[in-house]
């Protein structure tokens, strides 16, 4: 079985019942351009308009068909999980999305549902993440920055969360935000190729030095897009942990617990991640349906030239423990042929 850890999908229930509930979400505004729906946090600007794709259910089963993907781990969409939103107000936005959600995910038999929870509250992010276990989710993604633009991962407030998702034993896979703070990224397409992995790779630094990753041991972080810069950087994180002495957590220690997505487009580059986090804790992503997407993820795990062990770990057998799936991951995976 080969699982696919990173996708996104916004059920189209999701945006009717939206509509339909209208009055209860006073802060938000739901509009279409050319017939694709756009969210407004709290009069904040509006997202850009949805892809008809991120709730195409036909194609996107047809293009795991095609790609020999057996199943595929879908959060929602990071445009929307409306974290501007005054915080019961917020609750109840998660709360509906995460219904459609996994009711969406539950008809097709394939897609492994993450709940969203309303991240700009500690308290209501722990007990929307615990009903969503119990529910059937299989854990949750987040946004890196909880206050839709703004705010860290490692603030205090957020400990009940956190508490919560080690507790569980939740796996939870941290995604960046589309706006990243830096005008310098608003040309040439660079907020999608760079300022997502700045974001990722400033937010979860945070965590390492904050040691949340030893004082929350029980959750499972999967950090998207082959962790930014993080692998990188490693090296830098360390020598920086080494000058402060007794002022960090270490480093090294928190990256040994991450997990991370193969959406790199690189074989060196995965070689490389594959190198420093090992095996163990890498997993298959396509980012579906965006374009910037890896949209023939098999084909970087084929180039890569991994053997056949390896091969199996990142496609199912890794991703299978942290979500508790039923596997035999060998079927598709082995490395037979150069695409």
């Amino acid at each position: 079985m080969i699982i696919d850890t990173h996708a996104h999908f916004l059920p189209a229930s999701f945006i009717a019942a939206a509509h339909a509930g209208a009055a209860m979400f006073p802060s938000v505004a739901l509009t279409e351009e050319s017939g694709k729906p756009r969210f407004a946090f709290a009069g904040r600007s509006a997202t850009r308009p949805a892809m008809p794709r991120l709730a195409d259910t036909s194609e996107r089963l047809a293009w795991m068909t095609a790609q020999g993907i057996d199943r595929q781990v879908v959060g929602g969409w990071l445009d929307m999980f409306g974290y501007e939103l005054p915080a019961v107000e917020g609750e109840a936005w998660s709360r509906l999305f995460n219904e459609h959600l996994l009711a969406a995910a539950r008809q097709t038999g394939c897609l492994i549902p993450l709940a969203t929870v309303p991240l700009q509250d500690g308290k209501r992010a722990a007990q929307v993440l615990a009903d969503a276990l119990a529910a059937g989710f299989s854990g949750a993604m987040i946004g890196t920055q909880p206050h839709g633009e703004g705010g860290n991962l490692d603030d205090p407030a957020l400990d009940p969360f956190w508490e919560t998702a080690s507790r569980l034993e939740a796996t939870v896979f941290i995604h960046p935000m589309f706006a990243c703070g830096d005008p310098r990224i608003l040309d040439y397409g660079m907020m999608n190729a760079v300022g997502r992995a700045t974001d990722t790779t400033i937010a979860v630094s945070r965590l390492l030095f904050s040691g949340h990753l030893q004082r929350f041991p029980g959750m499972r972080l999967i950090v998207s897009h082959g962790g930014g810069a993080l692998p990188w950087l490693l090296g830098r994180l360390q020598r920086n942990h080494a000058i402060h002495p007794g002022k960090f957590a270490d480093p090294l220690d928190g990256f040994r617990r991450l997990y991370f997505d193969t959406v790199l487009f690189e074989p060196e580059a995965l070689r490389f991640l594959c190198r420093v986090a090992g095996t163990e804790h890498v997993v298959l992503g396509s980012d579906y349906p965006f374009p910037i997407g890896d949209l023939e993820p098999m084909k970087l795990i084929r180039n890569t030239g991994l053997e056949t062990i390896d091969v199996e770990r990142i496609c199912g057998t890794n991703a299978a423990r942290l979500f508790q799936l039923p596997c035999q991951c060998a079927t598709h995976a082995t490395p037979s042929s150069q695409e």
